[in-house]
C-alpha cells in the first residue's frame, strides 16, 4: 500500500482510537517503522496529527475538534465508561448531564433507570433520554452552540442555580498532568464551574485521549470530583494525588463481558 492510501487510514485510526503508535501501524500495514515515521511526519506537517513519543495524537490547540470527529473518537471506550458511570447511579435520583459525547454515552446507559429527573444543557442527551418514559427531562436554557447542540453561558448557569443535584456528570476536553480539568469554551466552563457547587456528588467521565490533549480554560480540579470514570490508568503521580484527595478513579475495559 502506498503512502497516498495509508495516510487517510492512519488518520481514521487516530480519530477512532485517540492516538496511533509507530509499532502498531507498522504491523497493521506490514511496512517498516521508518516508513510509518515518515507518514506521521507528513500528517504532522499538515497539522492533522501531533507527534508524541512513539507515535502521534490528534492535535491540541485553542479550539476543539469537530463534534462528529469527537463522537467517533474512542467510541467503544466511551460506551464502557457510560455503562460504568450509569451503574453507579441509583434509581430515583436527580442528575445533571453535561455537554459531551461521553456524557451522551452515560445517557444511553440510563435508558432503563427508573424515576429519574435529568437536567441537561445537551440537546443530544435530551433526545436520547426520550426513550426512557420514566425520566423527567428538563433542558437548561441558554445560548445554543450550533457546533454540537450544547446550551452555554450565564443563562444556563443561572438555571442550574435553582437545583441541588444528587449527581452531576461532567466531561472535559483535556486533563492536565496536575489534575486540572480543562476546556476550550469559556461559556461552557461557566456552566461546569456552577455545577461543582450545585451537586451532592460530582462524576467526571473522560476517556484516555483527554490525558494527551491541551485546552486553555480551567473548569476545576480532580480534587473537586468524587468519582472519575476512564478507560486507562492515570499517570502514577496523579493517581497518588487523587487517592490523597479522596477522588475515586474507576478504570473500565472497552470490551463487553460475555
Amino acid at each position: 500500500m502506498s503512502q497516498t492510501f495509508r495516510l487517510p487510514d492512519i488518520l481514521e485510526i487516530a480519530r477512532t482510537e485517540g492516538k496511533v503508535t509507530v509499532d502498531d501501524l507498522a504491523e497493521r500495514f506490514d511496512v517498516t517503522v521508518q516508513t510509518i515515521r515518515r507518514d506521521l511526519t507528513v500528517l504532522a506537517n499538515s497539522g492533522k496529527l501531533e507527534r508524541v513519543h512513539g507515535g502521534a495524537i490528534l492535535p491540541s490547540g485553542v479550539t476543539n475538534i469537530l463534534y462528529e470527529e469527537r463522537r467517533r473518537l474512542n467510541e467503544p471506550a466511551k460506551a464502557a465508561i457510560g455503562r460504568a458511570c450509569a451503574a453507579a447511579i441509583p434509581h430515583d435520583a436527580s442528575i445533571f448531564l453535561d455537554i459531551g459525547t461521553t456524557t451522551e454515552a452515560v445517557a444511553r446507559a440510563l435508558i432503563d433507570h427508573r424515576n429519574l429527573m435529568v437536567v441537561t444543557n445537551n440537546i443530544h442527551v435530551a433526545q436520547i433520554l426520550l426513550a426512557n418514559r420514566d425520566c423527567e427531562i428538563i433542558v437548561a436554557g441558554g445560548a445554543l452552540r450550533r457546533s454540537d447542540n450544547g446550551l452555554v453561558g450565564n443563562l444556563t448557569a443561572r438555571a442550574i442555580e435553582n437545583f441541588k443535584f444528587d449527581f452531576s456528570i461532567l466531561g472535559c476536553s483535556a486533563m492536565d498532568e496536575d489534575g486540572e480539568m480543562l476546556d476550550f469554551d469559556v461559556q461552557e466552563v461557566i456552566v461546569g464551574q456552577t455545577l461543582l457547587t450545585r451537586s451532592r456528588e460530582v462524576f467526571l467521565v473522560a476517556d484516555n485521549s483527554k490525558f494527551q490533549r491541551n485546552a486553555p480554560v480551567r473548569i476545576g480540579s480532580l480534587r473537586d470530583v468524587d468519582q472519575m470514570f476512564t478507560d486507562a490508568p492515570l499517570p502514577a503521580a496523579l493517581a497518588e494525588t487523587c487517592a490523597r484527595w479522596g477522588t475515586n478513579v474507576h478504570v473500565v475495559s472497552a470490551r463487553r463481558q460475555r
